[in-house]
């Protein structure tokens, strides 16, 4: 089984996008957290399951969708996948 380490940056964009949905209600907050480390948690068995980052020209980086965010990550070896960000489908991360 592999592992799923996260970045301090998307633990941080994890952070920031829990902070503005709880503005309007902590429970769906705390749901959103839940969903995106569900589906992260995929990873350990099946780092391939992603999709390549159309973006980009490296199969290592790959992506997984829920709802409008990207969860980037970026395949380390054989068995550790490091998260590197999740952001909102309609940021454009590439100028950051």
């Amino acid at each position: 089984m592999g592992q799923v380490i996260w970045s301090p940056s998307a633990e941080k964009d994890v952070d920031l996008i829990a902070e503005f949905i709880a503005r309007d209600s902590i429970e769906r907050a705390a749901l959103f957290v839940m969903k995106i480390v569900e589906n992260t948690e995929r990873l350990e068995k099946y780092s391939l399951s992603g999709r390549l980052i159309p973006e980009m020209n490296n199969e290592r980086c790959r992506e997984l969708i829920y709802g409008s965010y990207r969860i980037m990550y970026r395949l380390m070896d054989k068995n550790v996948v490091r998260i590197v960000g999740v952001i909102h489908s309609a940021r454009d991360w590439r100028s950051e």
